[in-house]
């Protein structure tokens, strides 16, 4: 039941820490967002990326995979990089933000194949919701969109990963190229945690607090 219920709580908690704090946890923002991406990160390389090459030929495998950054290159051109911590989105009017509604459901609905009963990609995709979840909020809550808009919008957004998991898990069609699609979600799991980790913000200086909350995210994932 976690595997379903994890990924809601995530969107939850990020509704509810832009609520609270407003501005005010910027800083605290960046050092998660670090965290989440290191800790996605090495979830991937520990847990999913084995399994993958495991059941799958080589080549094939990086195939798929380079198929997934593909994918994720090409929701980022309508999300504006929602998916690792940034909206660069101008909402003029109370005009419905339909490309990264539509964008952000289709990345978290693949996100939620990898996720078995007995698997930890669930905390992984927990971790990286929230900050994804905080940066939506936030946009959606300072555009001109109605209160309905917002809710709906987060909440088919919760929705998606938790379907996709229940599609892996119970259509027998889907569970036969399993392999394959969680191949294509090493890639776009892939192309956000080292977006997230790379991309610099602050002019490519030495930053220790990140570095750290980095480190905390890699131990975290190796001691599941």
């Amino acid at each position: 039941m976690l595997q379903y219920l994890l990924p809601i709580f995530a969107v939850i908690i990020g509704a509810f820490l832009v609520i609270l704090t407003r501005k005010k946890a910027y800083f605290n923002f960046k050092l998660l967002l670090a965290f989440s991406g290191a800790f996605l990160l090495a979830l991937t390389l520990f847990e999913l990326l084995p399994e993958v090459y495991h059941h799958l030929e080589a080549k094939q495998t990086g195939l798929f995979i380079m198929f997934g950054i593909l994918i994720q290159i090409i929701l980022e051109f309508f999300s504006k990089g929602a998916e690792h911590g940034h909206v660069h989105v101008h909402n003029h009017g109370n005009e419905f933000p339909w490309a990264l509604f539509v964008s952000l459901c289709i990345h978290s609905f693949l996100e939620g194949f990898p996720i078995h009963e007995h698997n930890d990609i669930v905390y992984g995709v927990l971790i990286h919701k929230i900050p994804i979840a905080t940066v939506i909020t936030g946009f959606l809550l300072q555009s001109k969109c109605s209160k309905l808009q917002v809710v709906t919008f987060l909440t088919l957004f919760a929705a998606m990963t938790p379907l996709g998991t229940y599609i892996s898990n119970h259509i027998s069609i889907v569970s036969e190229y399993i392999s394959a699609i969680n191949a294509i979600v090493i890639g776009i799991f892939l192309h956000i945690s080292t977006t997230i980790l790379f991309e610099s913000g602050e002019g490519h200086k030495f930053n220790l607090t990140k570095l750290i909350a980095i480190v905390l995210g890699i131990a975290a994932a190796y001691m599941i």
